[in-house]
């Protein structure tokens, strides 16, 4: 991977990221570092999954795969600020 593909690959997180928090109601008590870590899994494995169902080379903008890929992000900011959440703090 170039060093392009890293900045492009930590941009895309950070906006699928942002994404996924949006969808997800309510107040989420996680950092933006964990945000974007989120994001970039939910986008790595949001396109892994578009391409095993042949839908990421797409002419045009790929919705279908951005689509997985936010739904991926707000599903992994649900559950990783309800353990967040349940954290004891001493």
């Amino acid at each position: 991977m170039t060093v392009g593909g890293i900045i492009s690959a930590l941009v895309v997180g950070l906006i699928i990221g942002a994404l996924g928090r949006l969808v997800v109601p309510g107040k989420q008590n996680i950092p933006i570092w964990l945000t974007i870590v989120i994001g970039i899994i939910a986008a790595l494995i949001g396109t892994a999954i578009a391409r095993g169902l042949g839908w990421a080379d797409t002419p045009g903008v790929d919705w279908l795969e951005i689509v997985i890929q936010v739904v991926l992000a707000a599903i992994g900011v649900w559950a990783v600020a309800g353990l967040y959440g349940r954290r004891s703090v001493r």
